[in-house]
């Protein structure tokens, strides 16, 4: 049976000639509203007839705004800038490393128009869409050869799938990691054809190990570095170098997975222990593979370095052209690489290193001054500047703590996770991370040009209405990092 209130909708062209719509028309488009409109109406009508209780359709006027409210919502961009405070420096969640602007100019250089690709400017002849940033790879690590795949996980699995495919790979048992995103070693391994050839144990593996293991089933040595956990204690690993020796002595290459990826020593920066690829190159490691969104802070890609001749045989595997990056990407790594030419350049135009550079005391001038601007908000009780720790990354390199400075704030209505909820649905977004009742805005991962935005963000908010939400009492990932 029809519900007889569908009859006091309003008409399509009816709402469409209200104010707050024929506003959206000039904002949006026509096509925008007018199907929104109809499937707001849509789902009204379907609500109303299920609906236990009889539903009161509002008068026109409110009922537009609404639905206006509704197609802004709607239309609204997914994929948005939002402002880091979690105190993450490579939030997955969010992106990772930011871009140097060097690299989104090129992006917009080659973006907006046909770009030198994969034909050589000098003879006209088709070349190798790698090309653009081999030189700079071989420049920046002393290999014989590069190449670019779209990440580092496709980087392991083309290099296994090309040189170890129904033969053995060599690993020790405490180098069988997972990452995010339940990305298992021992998985790829079997997706590349590879057999998995496990040595030592979780905390102590020998080069006897490696030794003995070798058959004439076996296809590479493979060294993984363990970046996402640390084990203490009673442990024992093999140095890459006497790796190489083995590989050179049984005739038999050696990829370093150094993960990350740093092209410099990092530990001016408070980061430590992670590897450098030229110093691999340098150790003679055949092949190294690593991050070009992590460490290098560059553009999310997967970098290969290494023997030509090694190189050479995994671009021409067929599954390259299925994990091969595009122009844009390829532009923003070249754009990136160029600056690590000059340190001091890098530092200051590499928005990961700049981030690291910053001072504490910095940081807490910043903290002390914005504390107060916040504290008239409607939604705050109070605001305090605290010293606290952050991390380097969350599923990546979660072990590297950085110190720093938060902002934390105290709810006035008491809950903290609406507070955080309010924020995320901002404009633009922030994301901190909760802790022991208070929200912390960590401004070792907020740029200074974004603090005014930050204030901003926590003044305009009004008094929070209740909502349902949930978010753990201590969240540092905010979401998934």
């Amino acid at each position: 049976m029809t519900n007889p209130m569908l009859r006091t909708i309003p008409s399509v062209n009816e709402l469409l000639e209200s104010p707050p719509l024929r506003r959206l028309v000039d904002r949006v488009s026509h096509s925008v509203v007018v199907t929104g409109v109809r499937r707001f109406l849509d789902n009204l009508r379907h609500e109303m007839q299920s609906a236990a209780a009889e539903l009161k359709v509002p008068g026109v006027g409110e009922l537009a705004e609404k639905i206006a409210d509704w197609i802004v919502h709607e239309d609204r961009q997914l994929l948005r800038p939002v402002v880091n405070a979690t105190g993450i420096v490579l939030h997955t969640g969010l992106g990772r490393a930011p871009l140097p602007a060097e690299a989104l100019r090129a992006i917009a250089d080659v973006g907006h128009s046909y770009a030198s690709l994969e034909v050589d400017l000098a003879s006209g002849e088709r070349s190798q869409r790698g090309a653009a940033v081999e030189q700079l790879l071989k420049q920046l690590t002393g290999a014989e050869s590069a190449a670019v795949v779209n990440n580092n996980a496709a980087a392991t699995l083309l290099a296994l799938a090309a040189l170890a495919a129904g033969r053995e790979a060599i690993v020790s048992r405490g180098q069988l990691i997972e990452i995010g995103g339940s990305y298992r070693l021992p998985e790829v391994m079997a997706a590349s054809g590879a057999k998995l050839r496990e040595v030592g144990t979780t905390n102590k593996t020998r080069l006897r190990d490696y030794e003995v293991a070798v058959t004439n089933e076996t296809a590479v040595l493979l060294r993984v570095h363990t970046s996402n956990f640390r084990v203490v204690g009673f442990t024992e690993e093999v140095p890459l170098a006497e790796l190489v020796r083995l590989g050179r002595k049984c005739q038999l290459p050696v990829i370093d997975d150094i993960g990350s990826g740093a092209l410099i020593d990092l530990n001016a920066y408070g980061v430590h222990n992670e590897p450098i690829a030229a110093e691999s190159i340098k150790a003679g490691a055949n092949l190294v593979l690593f991050s070009g969104d992590k460490l290098l802070g560059g553009p999310q890609c997967g970098i290969i370095v290494g023997d030509k001749s090694l190189v050479e045989k995994i671009t021409s595997h067929p599954m390259m052209r299925a994990m091969r990056v595009d122009k844009c990407t390829l532009a923003a790594l070249a754009a990136t690489l160029r600056l690590y030419r000059d340190p001091s350049v890098a530092e200051r135009s590499i928005p990961l290193l700049s981030l690291l550079a910053t001072t504490p005391a910095n940081l807490r001038n910043r903290a002390e001054r914005m504390a107060p601007q916040m504290t008239v908000s409607a939604a705050i009780a109070s605001a305090e500047p605290v010293q606290d720790m952050g991390f380097l990354g969350g599923g990546a390199v979660p072990t590297q703590e950085i110190p720093t400075w938060c902002v934390a704030l105290t709810p006035a209505d008491g809950n903290v996770t609406r507070l955080a909820q309010a924020l995320r649905n901002g404009d633009p977004p922030v994301f901190g991370r909760v802790h022991k009742d208070r929200l912390l805005l960590d401004l070792r991962t907020v740029f200074p040009q974004e603090d005014i935005s930050l204030v901003n963000a926590i003044v305009s908010l009004g008094p929070i209405s209740p909502a349902d939400t949930s978010l753990p009492d201590d969240s540092r990932k905010g979401i998934s990092s």
